[in-house]
């Protein structure tokens, strides 16, 4: 691999692992919760939208991918239909079976800079973790309004 592509990956992965904690407003937890126990129990996905500061990411609101779909297995959207906005920081989805952890499937389809996953029964922040693209739980902030 070309060694320029590793130092940027090393710098990333760097910056996911020693960041500062991520922030996440208290509405888009909500928000997340919410719409995977409404999709229950079906796999729920969204895309994580916000801002990428110093060495931190605050997470202001939640967006429908275009085209999502939501299966019993898994969730997945087109990559090719999303605009290009690069206030999109990561993706959020949903795992019925309760298990806070993401999958290899998860970890191959990561995209952005942070997933967050939330588990059966979608009751409080308990119920979702932050991740990064390796599939290391990331320590968050929450911004309560």
């Amino acid at each position: 691999m070309n060694s320029k592509i590793l130092e940027i990956r090393r710098l990333d992965e760097a910056f996911l692992v020693n960041s500062k904690p991520i922030k996440i407003r208290q509405p888009v937890i909500d928000g997340i919760l919410e719409y995977s126990a409404a999709c229950h129990p079906r796999e729920a996905i969204l895309l994580l939208k916000g801002k990428v500061k110093g060495q931190g990411i605050v997470v202001e609101e939640v967006e429908i991918p275009p085209f999502a779909v939501h299966s019993y297995e898994s969730s997945h959207f087109p990559l090719y239909m999303l605009p290009i906005d690069f206030s999109i920081v990561g993706t959020a989805h949903s795992h019925p079976s309760s298990v806070l952890q993401p999958s290899i499937v998860d970890l191959n389809h990561f995209y952005g800079r942070i997933m967050i996953i939330t588990a059966y029964p979608y009751k409080s922040e308990q119920n979702l973790k932050v991740f990064n693209n390796n599939g290391n739980h990331i320590q968050y902030e929450i911004i309560r309004d």
